[in-house]
């Protein structure tokens, strides 16, 4: 099943508009003595980059931008993203051990957090995301850092049948787009061994009621959210999709330090989907952006 599927999404790179991004990540230099250092930033250099290297480059990266996670740095070129994603993976790295274990991150845009998580010594890395920009800017940053991580143009909905099962689940930000929650975390659960766990971002309202906000069209402009629950709701999905021990790690409001326009993007982003009089609401006067993270663990049986 899956390998069709791959075979099929393998040949987004012959799209016409993403043939020539792939080509210039083709014809980006090899050195040999490539430096990589991975902390707030994923920042990649080399004594051997010539002029001609430093422009092809900074102009490959802005061919494949938007970058919505980072930041990157490969030599002069500095990859100022959307998102300073730093702030997620800190909030969440006392919350896992990743050492020697099998780790996916499901809807990984363009692999930032796995980088990361390079540090933390697990035994394998799959990254899930069907995006083909955000896997060209992935093969870009790997292009340098060659690293083993796994990039599979695969959604959350395909976890449940992939090879082999997980340890830790990464699902960041994804779960609101999906318009059966349920579904997909139990797609999260049949796909974790026994005994794994799940962390996991999602945008939540305040109350204890068990309800979750339907926005009729979008939800701070974006026309892909369905639900948006209160905790209690949240947990209720994860309780029927098979999960127990499910810990509240943090809740926080999305803040301007966090997500904002850069000159690596195309496209509006926080300050413009909040209300210009009262930024605790969205611009369709909803309750501003606010996350809720989790861990929820499949016990074993």
């Amino acid at each position: 099943m899956l390998d069709k599927l791959r075979e099929q999404r393998s040949k987004c790179i012959e799209w016409k508009n993403i043939k020539p991004r792939w080509e210039a990540i083709k014809n980006l230099p090899k050195v040999d003595d490539i430096r990589v250092e991975i902390d707030s930033s994923i920042s990649i250099y080399s004594d051997s980059f010539s002029k001609n290297d430093e422009v092809n480059i900074y102009s490959t990266a802005k061919l494949i931008q938007p970058w919505r996670k980072g930041p990157f740095r490969i030599s002069k070129t500095f990859i100022d993203s959307e998102w300073r994603s730093f702030i997620k993976y800190d909030l969440l790295k006392p919350y896992f051990n990743l050492t020697n274990k099998i780790v996916g991150d499901i809807g990984c845009n363009n692999g930032y957090y796995l980088f990361r998580m390079l540090k933390e010594n697990p035994k394998k890395l799959i990254g899930f995301d069907p995006s083909a920009i955000a896997y060209c800017q992935f093969k870009f940053i790997d292009h340098f850092i060659n690293s083993e991580i796994t990039y599979e143009l695969l959604g959350v909905e395909h976890v449940e049948f992939y090879e082999h099962k997980f340890d830790t689940l990464f699902c960041l930000g994804v779960l609101y787009h999906r318009s059966d929650p349920i579904g997909s975390l139990k797609s999260l659960y049949k796909g974790l061994n026994s005994g794994g766990e799940l962390i996991l971002d999602t945008f939540m309202i305040d109350g204890d009621d068990e309800i979750c906000l339907t926005p009729k069209k979008r939800y701070s402009k974006i026309p892909n959210i369905y639900f948006i629950p209160t905790i209690n709701a949240l947990k209720n999905w994860c309780y029927r999709a098979g999960f127990d021990n499910i810990e509240i790690l943090e809740i926080s409001r999305t803040k301007p330090n966090e997500q904002r326009k850069t000159e690596w993007i195309d496209t509006e982003s926080l300050d413009d989907f909040l209300d210009k009089n009262d930024n605790s609401k969205t611009i369709e006067g909803y309750p501003a952006p606010k996350r809720v993270y989790i861990k929820a663990k499949k016990i074993k049986k």
